[in-house]
């Protein structure tokens, strides 16, 4: 009993240490948009602001009115809304199939769903950026397709593994009292799926509006910049980059998925665990 507790400490620690190594760069990030654009540049970066250098809100005003941040933030605002929006419902109605369709093709469905998974992007990144050029699928509007076809591994993996634990009868139940296939998935299986639907909500979540590297593959820089894109050609006046109001802008950034995180927190492990049961 003695080791046992000595070792759950030991544990503690060790992963308390490697919290405070993910939170430092966030907490560097934060004290430096508060401070003067010559005391970031001056080699004082790893220090706290002080009543010289401190600039208050000002970063944050600048960063907001310059570049088009606004602009920014609803089209990420919009790819990632949509983008996972599409994603819950199309991929829990697939899983929903492939689960209790006991067919060949749904199992093979189910493989290339898996495989999916580990196919790397990089190998198919300049293939799909022509694709996406000549389908027209290049606009925040309908780039959530793409986005549809690269999160649909997990999210079916996921979807399907938490479906296998739903019994039957409860959708056999819902037909004979005269529910159609789709009122039976709305109004009975879809409530159902809450835990997984909102874990596999923020992973994907998290990952679009994470993401620069497809945006910038697919749409146009010069007309659409989400805001990772806009803090990577972040530019302030004649051109020079100014590092208050990017770390401002890095800041808003991520409080938006934080704030979604936390309030969905309690819901991933339940989520992965669930949606890891085999069938």
């Amino acid at each position: 009993m003695m080791k046992n507790k000595i070792t759950d400490r030991i544990i503690v620690l060790l992963l308390a240490v490697l919290a405070v190594f993910y939170v430092y760069p966030v907490f560097m990030i934060l004290i430096n948009s508060l401070k003067e654009e010559r005391s970031i540049t001056t080699g004082s970066i790893f220090k706290l602001p002080t009543a010289e250098s401190f600039a208050g809100i000002e970063n944050y005003v600048r960063a907001v009115i310059a570049q088009g941040f606004l602009k920014s933030l609803g089209y990420s605002l919009l790819i990632t809304v949509t983008s996972v929006a599409v994603i819950l419902i199309c991929c829990s109605m697939c899983a929903w199939y492939i689960t209790r369709v006991n067919t060949k093709f749904a199992k093979g469905l189910y493989y290339l769903f898996v495989f999916s998974m580990v196919v790397p992007f990089q190998m198919i990144m300049f293939t799909l950026s022509q694709t996406a050029d000549m389908l027209g699928l290049n606009k925040p509007w309908n780039i959530f397709i793409i986005y549809l076809g690269f999160g649909a591994g997990l999210a079916v993996f996921m979807f399907a593994g938490f479906m296998k634990s739903i019994p039957v009868e409860i959708e056999e139940a819902s037909m004979i009292d005269g529910c159609n296939p789709l009122q039976t998935f709305f109004l009975i299986v879809f409530p159902i799926l809450k835990p997984t639907m909102i874990s596999v909500g923020i992973l994907e979540a998290m990952w679009v509006w994470n993401d620069y590297l497809l945006p910038t593959l697919v749409l146009d820089i010069k007309k659409y910049k989400t805001i990772p894109m806009l803090i990577q050609y972040f530019r302030g006046s004649y051109g020079k980059v100014e590092m208050g109001p990017m770390m401002a802008s890095i800041m808003l950034t991520i409080i938006p998925i934080i704030i979604v995180y936390l309030c969905g927190q309690k819901y991933i492990i339940k989520g992965v665990a669930a949606g890891a049961v085999k069938g």
